[in-house]
Formats: C-alpha cells, sequence, structure tokens
C-alpha cells in the first residue's frame, strides 16, 4: 500500500508539472485552415489558428506563442492604442510563425466580428493596426407564396430571420400578420452584404415588396424625404404605410373574444357586454401601446386587474388589461409599438391575454371596425421624386411575380 502511495504522489507531481510547462507551449498540431483569407501566403508561414478561451486576454495570447512576459508587456505598450487589450470568448485569432525550429511569431491577426480584424506585425518593427474587409452588396428579388407563417416561409427558402421582422415592422400598421392566409401571395427584393464578395454577411436592406391581403396588393417602398427625415415606407400612391395607430398590442397572437354588447362572461357567468378585444398570448408577453400618447391611469382594479390606460388626443385613448405587470407610470409619455406592460390573468380573467379597449371621445368602441387616421402625407414636391424612384423597382417586383405565378 505504501508503494502505491509513493506511485501516486508521483504520478500527481508529473501531472501538475506538466500542466504548468504546457501553459504556454505552442501544439505541434496539423493547423486549422482559417475561416477567411488575410493576404497571406500561408505556405510560407508555421499557421497556428485558434479562438479565444476563457482566461485568455492579449498577453496570455502573446505568452502562449513563446513570448516572455518582458516582450509581450512591450508590444502592447506599443499597439495599445491600435489593438484591444480585451478580447472576446470563442473569436478566431491566427497566429503566423516561421517554419523554422523557433516557431518565432511573425503575425498575429484577432478577429471580433467577420468584417474587421486586428493585425500586429512582428517581422520588423511593431505595428498593430485595424482592418475592414471590403463589402459587396448583391441585390436579390423573389416571389412565392405563404406556406405556414412568414418566418417559416422565408426560412425554407434560405432567407434568415432578420427580413421577416423587417417586414412585421414595415407592416404593422398596415397588415395584420396573424390574419394572412396560407397560399397568400408576396413578392421581396433586398439586398445581401458579402464580404470580400463571396462570404454571406446577412441582409442589407428592404427595397422593396408586396403582400396580397384582403385581395389587395399592399406595396412598400423606402423614401427619404429630405436631408433631415428618417426613412419611411409609403405604398406605390406615396401614402404612408405608417398608420396613428397599431392594428394590435401584441405580436403573432389569437384573438380570442371580439367586441361585443352581449357576451357571456367566462368568469362571472352572466351574459354582459364586453366592450373590447381579447388577444390571447403566454404571460409575460409584452404589450404595446398602439399609439402616442401619455399614460392616463395605471393601477389595479378587481374586475381590470393590472391595467393601463394611454391618452392619445383629444379624442382617442386606449386601455389594456389583465397585465401581470405594469412597465409605466401615470404621466409617462410613451412612443407608438413602447412596450408598457406584460401580458398576465389578473382580475376577472380565465387564462392569460391581454383586453385591448378603445375610447372615442369617452365612449367604447370596436378597434378593429373604427378607420382610424393615417399620418402624414408625404409633401406634394416629394411625389414626382418618389414615383420616378420606385417604378423600376415596382416594375421588378411585379414581372418577378408574374413569372412565378403564372406557372
Amino acid at each position: 500500500m505504501k508503494k502505491i502511495a509513493i506511485i501516486l504522489l508521483v504520478l500527481l507531481s508529473l501531472n501538475s508539472c506538466k500542466k504548468e510547462q504546457e501553459e504556454y507551449i505552442i501544439e505541434d498540431i496539423e493547423p486549422h485552415k482559417p475561416v477567411v483569407d488575410f493576404g497571406f501566403q500561408y505556405e510560407d508561414f508555421n499557421v497556428h489558428y485558434d479562438t479565444i478561451q476563457a482566461q485568455d486576454t492579449f498577453e496570455r495570447i502573446l505568452k502562449k506563442q513563446n513570448l516572455n512576459g518582458k516582450k509581450a508587456a512591450n508590444i502592447i505598450k506599443i499597439v495599445k492604442d491600435s489593438f484591444p487589450t480585451q478580447v472576446r470568448f470563442k473569436r478566431p485569432y491566427v497566429a503566423l510563425r516561421t517554419k523554422d525550429k523557433y516557431n518565432k511569431l511573425q503575425y498575429l491577426i484577432y478577429q471580433p466580428n467577420r468584417l474587421e480584424y486586428y493585425l500586429v506585425d512582428l517581422t520588423d518593427s511593431i505595428i498593430g493596426f485595424k482592418k475592414s474587409r471590403p463589402l459587396t452588396f448583391k441585390v436579390k428579388t423573389i416571389a412565392g407564396t405563404l406556406s405556414g407563417s412568414l418566418a417559416a416561409t422565408l426560412r425554407d427558402q434560405n432567407i434568415e430571420s432578420s427580413l421577416s421582422k423587417k417586414l412585421m415592422k414595415v407592416y404593422a400598421w398596415s397588415i395584420d400578420f396573424f390574419k394572412l392566409k396560407k397560399g397568400d401571395k408576396f413578392a421581396l427584393s433586398f439586398t445581401e452584404r458579402y464580404i470580400n464578395d463571396t462570404l454571406y454577411d446577412g441582409i442589407d436592406s428592404l427595397r422593396a415588396s408586396f403582400f396580397e391581403y384582403k385581395g389587395e396588393k399592399i406595396y412598400a417602398f423606402p423614401f427619404q424625404q429630405d436631408a433631415n427625415s428618417k426613412v419611411d415606407y409609403y405604398n406605390e400612391e406615396g401614402k404612408a404605410l405608417k398608420n396613428y395607430f397599431l392594428k394590435a398590442p401584441l405580436k403573432f397572437i389569437n384573438i380570442t373574444s371580439r367586441f361585443n354588447k352581449n357576451r357571456f362572461h367566462p368568469v362571472q357567468l352572466k351574459w354582459k357586454p364586453h366592450n373590447g378585444t381579447d388577444y390571447a398570448a403566454p404571460t409575460g408577453t409584452p404589450i404595446m401601446t398602439t399609439a402616442t400618447g401619455i399614460v392616463e391611469m395605471a393601477g389595479y382594479t378587481a374586475g381590470n386587474g393590472n391595467f393601463v390606460k394611454v391618452k392619445h388626443d383629444k379624442t382617442y385613448s386606449t386601455q389594456y388589461l389583465h397585465m401581470s405587470k405594469i412597465l409605466v407610470k401615470r404621466g409617462q409619455s410613451v412612443k407608438q409599438g413602447e412596450i408598457i406592460g406584460k401580458v398576465g390573468s389578473t382580475g376577472l380573467a380565465s387564462g392569460p391575454h391581454v383586453c385591448y379597449r378603445f375610447w372615442k371621445n369617452g365612449t367604447e368602441v370596436d378597434a378593429l371596425k373604427l378607420k382610424l387616421p393615417n399620418s402624414q402625407p408625404m409633401e406634394s414636391q416629394n411625389l414626382p421624386r418618389y414615383k420616378e424612384l420606385i417604378r423600376p423597382l415596382k416594375r421588378e417586383l411585379d414581372s418577378v411575380a408574374e413569372l412565378k405565378f403564372k406557372k
């Protein structure tokens, strides 16, 4: 037993020494091929490709390349204004070293993201700098029919989810997306970013689109009226898509109960008016104010539960009931689309939902049937320029859609 104990102690001691020695030893393994080309002839170097680990710093990475503490500190001092001392976990870096027995570090390349990289050049004097790889933009125009949700339909065509989110934001005031049906037609034109002309880097912008909704084609074209205004989206006639009110206070939900002057109440078990629209959603789902305004009331009653009422102008107010959490205070200014609370089932509610109530001149009305005002129209002097700008975009959308749908 004594001999076994001595052997175990020796092995543990050797293992501890080995770990200590390995901390800054360069691995002699087949180097991974870098994801991107940084303009070097890799066959001229011993290439070490790696990723930032949890405890790594710029100094620690340099020490892993057989540079002692003094040399590493000197390099950091020289390049401190052009190379980040803090490096991001799991981001890649490449060490290019001499191919002789010394494995001397020549270049260190660190990639915080796919577009930019930092380079330290140790071949002559010590130089550090940041570089960006060239971006190119490619136009893609498609047409199709919904096979499910918009996100799922685009995903089936290998289009990333950011475009569906963009479209939902653009059409938030014009299309009730949970009312779109399987088979509804659409056409989209957008630009994609590519790094070095080959590496896909995501969706850049939406150029033009249309959706068939309730038997009508609703077009969207981006346009900036002047240098001081933001880009907004307009239809083919130059009317703004953004309405005074959002269609609903939630995204991707179901209407479970409509405005009704005589509805059987599921909790009180009696017939009474239901002066709102119920939108079912999981507890905690964000609730948005459907228009800009001032929080008139925020509190609790036995029937409403946690609720918020927003006054938008002299004519219109909206109310949001049964919240699990209120996120605004009375007197607070809120903007259209701002999160004011979370879905819940407080008060007289049989399950998690928001009861959305709409007030016009002090009377509760059916928001789904009300014709609400649009935002300010395009300035008349800008309309000719706008129509000239969108003419080729609309022609492109329509021709792609015609080819697609006549098959």
